[in-house]
C-alpha cells in the first residue's frame, strides 16, 4: 500500500507529466483558458489515462511480450489510446453535449497526447504490475488535471489584470506556466523512486 501511495504522489506533484516531464503540453495551453473547461479535460484525460495504462498493460503482457511482438509497442498503444478516446467522446457527445463543444478539436488530440502515450510507455519501462500501471496512471492524470485547473484559475484571475500589451495573450501563458512548473519542481526531494 506504501508504495502504491508513493506512486501517486510521485506522478502527482514531483514528477509532473506536464509541468515537470513537459508532455500533455497542447491540451495544457490550449483548453486553460476557463476553469470549467480545463475541468470537463481533466475528467476525460483521469478516464482515458487510466483505463489506457491498464488497458495497454494488458495488451503489452499478454498480446505482444507472448507473441514477440514488443517492436509494435507504440503502435499497438496508440490504437488503444484511440479506441477509448473514441468512446469519451461518444458518451460526451450523448450526456453533455455543451462540454463536447467546448473541448472542440481537443478532445481528439488526447488520442495523440503524448502524456497519454507516455505513461503507457513509462508503466513497460518502469515494470510495473497491473495494479501499479493503473495506480500511475490515475496519478499522472491527477496531476495533469491540477496542473490545468491551477493554470486555468491563475488565466482566468490574469484576464481582470491590467496585463502590459507585450505580455498579453500567449507571452503570459508561458510565463505563468513556467512560474507554475518552478513552483512544482519544489516537490523534487518529496518521493525518491
Amino acid at each position: 500500500m506504501k508504495t502504491l501511495v508513493l506512486i501517486i504522489v510521485s506522478a502527482v506533484f514531483v514528477n509532473n507529466f506536464v509541468l515537470n516531464r513537459f508532455l500533455g503540453i497542447c491540451p495544457f495551453l490550449g483548453v486553460s483558458k476557463r476553469v470549467s473547461t480545463a475541468l470537463g479535460m481533466s475528467a476525460a484525460v483521469v478516464f482515458v489515462m487510466t483505463m489506457a495504462s491498464a488497458a495497454t498493460w494488458l495488451v503489452y503482457e499478454y498480446l505482444l511480450v507472448p507473441f514477440d511482438l514488443v517492436y509494435l509497442q507504440t503502435v499497438t498503444f496508440i490504437l488503444v489510446i484511440a479506441s477509448l478516446v473514441q468512446l469519451v467522446e461518444t458518451a460526451l457527445l450523448k450526456m453533455s453535449p455543451a462540454l463536447y463543444k467546448a473541448l472542440g478539436i481537443y478532445l481528439p488530440l488526447i488520442t495523440t497526447n503524448c502524456a497519454v502515450l507516455g505513461v503507457a510507455v513509462l508503466n513497460v519501462q518502469k515494470q510495473y504490475d497491473l495494479v501499479e500501471t493503473t495506480v500511475f496512471g490515475f496519478g499522472a492524470a491527477v496531476g495533469f488535471g491540477l496542473a490545468m485547473l491551477i493554470f486555468s484559475g491563475i488565466r482566468e484571475r490574469i484576464e481582470l489584470c491590467d496585463t502590459p500589451v507585450p505580455f498579453r495573450g500567449t507571452a503570459i501563458g508561458l510565463v505563468t506556466a513556467g512560474l507554475l512548473s518552478l513552483a512544482f519542481w519544489g516537490f523534487t526531494g518529496l518521493v525518491k523512486m
